[in-house]
Formats: structure tokens, C-alpha cells, sequence
């Protein structure tokens, strides 16, 4: 017994001594499914959709019609939180050129509507004041013409923007306010929608953007060719309407706010966020992006617009045969499902490296319960499957 004793003692000491291997560091927190109703997770969906509208260069301010679903990924070492949004939205009348919020812009009626999907990281990180779309992309659909026609045969249908009669519109239109213009002429850049109707004859109705001449209505006629680099300053809708042999023309003009832009050539809206961000819980802060951006600018991502999706369906597609996609919305920046550190480091002031890990976008079918939340157009026609 007194020989055991130590062998004993000496096998513990032995034991105790030796190290376990050394646990891997902790990358991340899983995500975390939240409620598409939360009056917090709706603010920050809104904030999100304004940076992806202030990001675009082309096509009109997407609205939120509703969130489908949300995912937090809450970051280690005090980063905040990188949001997982999947958007159903609605196109407005107001161009992205305008820079207005799209709380701001109407929603299209029915028969014009254009609507889709949007993908978006959107990364949050309150101690360091920072709101950031870091990646999006979206694919937005005509409204179906079959289903419109159905309840309402008499609805103006769409035109193709090359259409002869659409070009002489948009020319006859803006021919119609430069000469009731009191001295700013104006040149056509581009036909954005088109479309017409039978209105006691028929009517053809376009809207296109405008660019500014820089002669004088008295130097028209010898005004010299319009730069090259000039851009569009307005939005302009006409009409004309042929009824037998006459025709009547109706022209408005919405003018963009002008935007000054910031020393070095960027907008200093660029990476600004809103003023007031109530938090996800109960409290709320007062959170601004800061003043300094990155020294190049990052892509964000793209809209796609796709056709009236009964025209690209096939009447072989069937459930069993690869049905069309509806909204194909793909936003993978990473593959590896333990994640890609992301350097956001020109979000923040100060010297030192921030990153932080994105995962694979979440599958539609791990959604919370309380996904997707109330719509503010709940018509079917307009609500992506």
C-alpha cells in the first residue's frame, strides 16, 4: 500500500500536467433568425434600401413593399452585427438621380408596376457609428400583362423604348416645353418607360430624361452640339394622343436637386446614414456613418431587370421539367461555410484593421416564423413567391 501510494500521485501529477489541444478561436456567433415585423429590424431594412437606391446610377428608387426575411450575425470583438436581408420591393416614379428618399416617391399604380427581390449584407456597428450596405443585388419583374388585362383590358400596355411613335412623343413632348420654357432649352438623353392606350384615339405616354443645352432659347437655332459629358438634369413625362387628324401633346418636368460634389470628386452623401437609428432592441441611439470614405470606391452589386414572367415561361415547364425562377437573387460572397473575414477598416477613423466575417447567405427555408412580414401593397401581383 505504501508503494502504491506514490505511483498513484505521480500518475494525477502526470494528468494534470499535460495540456489539452488548444480549441479553435471563435470565428463568429451562429445567426440569429429575426421577426420581419420588429418595428427595429423595419427601420434598418429602410436604411438599407436608401443606401442601395443612393449606390445606383440608373433605373427608378425601389420602395419597400416588405421584409421577407432577416438573419443577425452578431460579430466577436465588439464589431456589431452584419444584417442578412432579403427585401421584396416596388419600383416609385422618382428616378435615382433625384437622390430622393424613397419614402418620398409614389408607388405605381397596378397596371405599371414593377416589382422584385433584394438581397442585401447590410453591416451596423454602433459604437463605431457606422451603417453600410457592403453587398446587394436585385431582380425586379414587369407586373403580369395577362393578369392586368384580365381586370382591366383598357390599361395602357407597354411599349418598346425604340418604338418610332415613342421616340416622336418624347421629341414632340420636350419640343412643347422648350418653346413654353422661359430661357433654358433642353435636349433628350433618355426614353426610361413607355407605353399606350385608346383614349378616344390613341395615346402614347413616355418618360424620358433630359439633359440642359447650353445656349439660350434666342441662340437655338445656332446653338452648337451638346457636350459630350453632360448629364441628365430632369425627369420629363409627355403625351400625345392622335385623334383623327389632330394630335395633342401634354408635357411635366421634375428637375434633380443639384448635387455639389465633395473635395477629390465624391458626393459627401456617399457613406453618410441617417441621423436617428433606433436599435433592434428597446432603447435607441443616435447613430451617422462617418465622414470619411474609402480611398476607391467598392462595388456593391447590380439591379437585374428580368421579363413579364409569363413570357419567359414555356408551356412545357412544369414542376417536374425546371420551372422558371421567378426572382433568381443570388448573393454569395463566400462559400465556405465557416466564413470570409471582410476588411471594413475605411468605415472606421483611426489606424487600426477591422474585419468582419460573412457567411454564406442563408437559405430561404431556415427562415423565422414571423417571416416574411405584412406588406404595404398586399395585391399577389406584386409580391414575389
Amino acid at each position: 500500500m505504501g508503494l502504491l501510494l506514490p505511483v498513484v500521485l505521480c500518475a494525477l501529477a502526470a494528468c494534470c500536467g499535460a495540456r489539452s489541444p488548444p480549441l479553435p478561436p471563435l470565428r463568429f456567433w451562429p445567426p440569429i433568425a429575426r421577426s420581419c415585423n420588429d418595428s427595429g429590424i423595419l427601420e434598418l431594412a429602410g436604411f438599407a434600401l436608401q443606401d442601395i437606391n443612393r449606390d445606383r446610377k440608373d433605373g427608378y428608387v425601389l420602395s419597400l413593399n416588405r421584409v421577407s426575411d432577416v438573419r443577425e450575425h452578431r460579430q466577436v470583438n465588439s464589431l456589431g452585427s452584419l444584417f442578412y436581408f432579403t427585401l421584396d420591393v416596388l419600383e416609385t416614379d422618382c428616378h435615382v438621380l433625384s437622390r430622393k428618399a424613397w419614402k418620398d416617391c409614389g408607388v405605381r399604380t397596378l397596371h405599371e408596376s414593377v416589382y422584385g427581390q433584394c438581397k442585401a449584407l447590410f453591416y451596423v456597428n454602433r459604437p463605431g457609428r457606422v451603417l453600410y450596405v457592403l453587398a446587394y443585388n436585385c431582380t425586379l419583374r414587369p407586373v403580369s400583362r395577362r393578369s392586368i388585362h384580365m381586370t382591366c383590358p383598357d390599361c395602357p400596355s407597354p411599349f418598346k423604348l425604340s418604338n418610332p411613335k415613342v421616340l416622336e412623343t418624347a421629341a414632340e413632348s420636350l419640343a412643347k416645353y422648350n418653346k413654353e420654357s422661359a430661357s433654358k432649352q433642353y435636349s433628350l438623353f433618355q426614353v426610361t418607360r413607355a407605353s399606350g392606350q385608346w383614349v378616344f384615339g390613341f395615346a402614347f405616354f413616355v418618360e424620358y430624361l433630359i439633359k440642359e443645352s447650353p445656349c439660350t432659347k434666342q441662340e437655338a437655332s445656332s446653338c452648337a452640339l451638346q457636350p459630350p459629358d453632360s448629364v441628365p438634369v430632369g425627369l420629363c413625362k409627355g403625351t400625345l394622343t392622335e385623334r383623327e387628324l389632330q394630335k395633342f401633346v401634354s408635357v411635366t418636368c421634375d428637375f434633380f436637386e443639384p448635387q455639389v460634389p465633395a473635395p477629390g470628386g465624391e458626393n459627401p452623401a456617399a457613406n453618410q446614414g441617417p441621423a436617428d437609428l433606433p436599435t433592434v432592441e428597446e432603447s435607441q441611439q443616435k447613430i451617422i456613418a462617418p465622414t470619411n470614405s474609402p480611398s476607391k470606391a467598392v462595388p456593391k452589386g447590380s439591379v437585374q431587370y428580368l421579363p413579364d414572367l409569363d413570357d419567359e415561361k414555356k408551356p412545357e415547364d412544369t414542376q417536374e421539367n425546371s420551372p422558371v425562377e421567378a426572382f433568381p437573387v443570388q448573393l454569395e460572397l463566400t462559400t465556405d461555410p465557416l466564413g470570409e473575414s471582410l476588411d471594413v477598416s475605411f468605415l472606421f477613423l483611426g489606424p487600426e484593421e477591422k474585419k468582419v466575417v460573412v457567411l454564406p447567405f442563408p437559405k430561404k427555408e431556415q427562415r423565422s416564423a414571423e417571416c416574411p412580414g405584412p406588406a404595404q401593397q398586399a395585391n399577389p401581383l406584386v409580391l414575389p413567391p
